[in-house]
């Protein structure tokens, strides 16, 4: 389902290059973007979320809160900036 909006701006041989393929295909300017994008970075499959779901069943609650995520992020971030900047105590 189409539910999100994304705003770009193309210079104006792109908007018509890419208004002259949709005529050409009888689509829309919007869904030639969505298929660039799957094509250069892989659409989900419905495949995709079924196994993605199975995974997650299969922790069987095995799993860390949000909060205790976003912390380990922090952390990791923290570690590495640390390493970069020569402050790294370890």
């Amino acid at each position: 389902m189409i539910n999100e909006r994304l705003q770009i701006l193309v210079t104006s041989e792109q908007r018509r290059r890419l208004e002259d393929e949709a005529l050409r295909r009888g689509a829309s300017v919007a869904s030639l973007i969505r298929e660039a994008i799957d094509a250069r970075f892989g659409a989900v499959t419905r495949a995709d979320r079924l196994r993605a779901l199975q995974e997650i069943h299969a922790l069987n609650g095995r799993f860390l809160p949000p909060e205790e995520l976003d912390r380990l992020v922090v952390e990791e971030r923290n570690r590495k900036l640390s390493r970069i900047l020569g402050t790294d105590d370890s």
